[in-house]
C-alpha cells in the first residue's frame, strides 16, 4: 500500500522563474517524510557517509513546474548515529516494461530553481534529519515529437557513495503522473538528479 500525505507546494519566485506547483508526498518501501532540516557539515559528532541501511528514502514535494515534472528525493536518517551526505545520489529509473535508465547528473534545474556549485555541500544528518535531492525530467516532447515514451514507474536509489539500494514508486501526485521519460533533441533522457542539499536551499 502506498500512503499519501498532502503538502502545499508554495509559489516559487526565484531569479527569472515565477511559477507555482502543488506538492504532495509519495512514500515507498515503508518510508516516511521527515521535515526537520539537515544541518551543515562540521558537527564533531558526525559519523561517516550515510549508508542505505541507515536511511528511509522517499519522494516528496512532487509537482510540475516550468516545463518539468519531478520531486525531491528525501533521505531521512533513521539510525541513532549521525552521518554525512555529499554529491549525487545514484538513481536508476525503471519503466513498467523493465527498461532501466541511469539518471544524469543535473547542473541546474528549473523544477527546484537549483544551480550546482563546486564543491557540492556536505550535509550532516543527525538522527531524524533529512537531506534532499531533486529528481526531475522534461514533461513535453522535444522537436517534432508529439509524445514521450512510456514514463518511469519506479526509482532505484542509493545515497552518494552508498552500497545497496531501495526501490520506490516514481509516481508524482502533484503532477498526477509518473516521472516522464521525455527525451531531449539529442535523443537522450532528460531525467536527472541534483546533488544532496538541505530543504532550506530548495523551494518548498
Amino acid at each position: 500500500m502506498r500512503p499519501h500525505v498532502v503538502h502545499d507546494f508554495r509559489a516559487v519566485a526565484f531569479a527569472a522563474l515565477a511559477a507555482a506547483a502543488c506538492g504532495l508526498v509519495i512514500v515507498g518501501c515503508a518510508s516516511t517524510d521527515a521535515t526537520s532540516a539537515a544541518s551543515a557539515a562540521g558537527s564533531a559528532s558526525a559519523g561517516g557517509a550515510c549508508g542505505t541501511a541507515q536511511l528511509k528514502i522517499s519522494l516528496t514535494h512532487t509537482g510540475a513546474l516550468a516545463g518539468q515534472a519531478g520531486g525531491y528525493l528525501t533521505f531521512t536518517n533513521d539510525s541513532g548515529t549521525s552521518c554525512t551526505m555529499s554529491g549525487w545520489p545514484v538513481v536508476t529509473a525503471l519503466t513498467a516494461a523493465g527498461r532501466a535508465v541511469s539518471l544524469r547528473h543535473l547542473r541546474s534545474s528549473m523544477f527546484g530553481a537549483w544551480q550546482y556549485s563546486s564543491p557540492p555541500p556536505t550535509v550532516t544528518l543527525r538522527s531524524g534529519d533529512s537531506g534532499y535531492a531533486i529528481v526531475a525530467a522534461d514533461d513535453k516532447p522535444a522537436g517534432s515529437s508529439t509524445s514521450c515514451p512510456a514514463p518511469y514507474v519506479r526509482l532505484r536509489v542509493s545515497p552518494p557513495g552508498g552500497s545497496g539500494s531501495v526501490t520506490i514508486s516514481a509516481y508524482l501526485p502533484g503532477a498526477t503522473s509518473y516521472l516522464p521519460s521525455c527525451t531531449g533533441a539529442n535523443g537522450a533522457s532528460t531525467a536527472g538528479t541534483s546533488t544532496v542539499t538541505t530543504l532550506s536551499h530548495l523551494p518548498h
